[in-house]
């Protein structure tokens, strides 16, 4: 296999919300997506809508960039990130940008 290079400048596919927007890259077994998330940024409020599910059920492995970004589980597990902050979250949550400062999340997902 060879190295597989793309820039997330120039992304696969993007996809946007009122508060901000997802740009994914589609390499050698993985999906790299960017999140360019603004404040007011929600997931039950900005994508809820299009995934048509009452949380996300989708797992996140990533790592914060910039901002602070909050995750409250179904059970009520809550958890804030940071900047630096390396994390993997399960299906079923929601999440929002937290305070007046963009957040930048990267976010990894096995592709088959």
């Amino acid at each position: 296999m060879k190295p597989d290079v793309k820039n997330l400048d120039q992304p696969d596919e993007k996809r946007s919300f009122e508060h901000g927007e997802l740009q994914f890259v589609n390499l050698n077994g993985v999906t790299i997506a960017r999140g360019q998330l603004g404040p007011g940024w929600k997931w039950s409020v900005d994508v809820k809508p299009a995934a048509g599910t009452e949380s996300c059920q989708i797992a996140h492995a990533g790592v914060v960039l910039s901002g602070r970004f909050h995750v409250r589980m179904d059970d009520g597990d809550e958890v804030e990130l940071g900047p630096g902050d390396a994390h993997t979250v399960p299906p079923g949550h929601d999440a929002w940008v937290v305070g007046d400062e963009p957040c930048v999340i990267i976010d990894f997902a096995a592709t088959n």
